[in-house]
């Protein structure tokens, strides 16, 4: 049974593995056809998320220890459906020292959309671990997120996952 989701009454995207292959197609591409790359506490990261939920993940510094973190990716929840997310998070450097590179804690606040027949729309609290590498234009990540659904229904859910971001100039 194929099911279809109707996104601004324009774009239709039809749920399944071929979605699937077609959104990764796209953020494949995506990092193939980047520019040059610098350095990861400023600027913008492209990358992909791995969990709940699972697709493409983006972060743009806004300063030397805040940025804006978002994702577009597909969410487990339910049927399965798209998921918009942004947030803003505070980067503690002193925290934890390691060797080589930077792994900062952080923290932030945000909200997320799950687009489905009766959308969902939820407050999210990131933690997690960046770790920063000293030679390469890349991060990798891992966090849990609290989230507070508001809407259709308020409920309390978890969600988490691993990632990786290219720095793109």
């Amino acid at each position: 049974m194929v099911t279809k989701i109707f996104l601004f009454n324009k774009i239709t995207l039809t749920t399944g593995a071929t979605k699937m292959k077609n959104f990764f197609l796209v953020i494949i591409l995506s990092l193939i056809l980047s520019g040059s790359i610098f350095s990861q506490e400023k600027g913008f990261g492209l990358g992909i998320i791995v969990g709940e939920p699972t697709g493409l993940s983006a972060k743009l510094w806004m300063g030397s220890s805040n940025a804006l973190d978002f994702a577009a990716a597909w969410s487990f929840k339910g049927d399965g459906n798209i998921l918009l997310q942004a947030d803003y998070v505070w980067h503690m450097f002193d925290l934890i020292h390691v060797s080589s590179g930077k792994l900062p804690f952080y923290v932030g606040i945000g909200g997320r959309v799950i687009l489905s027949d009766d959308p969902l729309v939820g407050v999210r609290i990131p933690v997690g671990l960046d770790y920063l590498f000293a030679s390469a234009p890349i991060d990798i990540f891992v966090e849990i997120i609290p989230i507070l659904d508001l809407t259709p229904s308020t409920d309390f859910n978890v969600g988490g996952g691993i990632g990786a971001r290219f720095w793109f100039n």
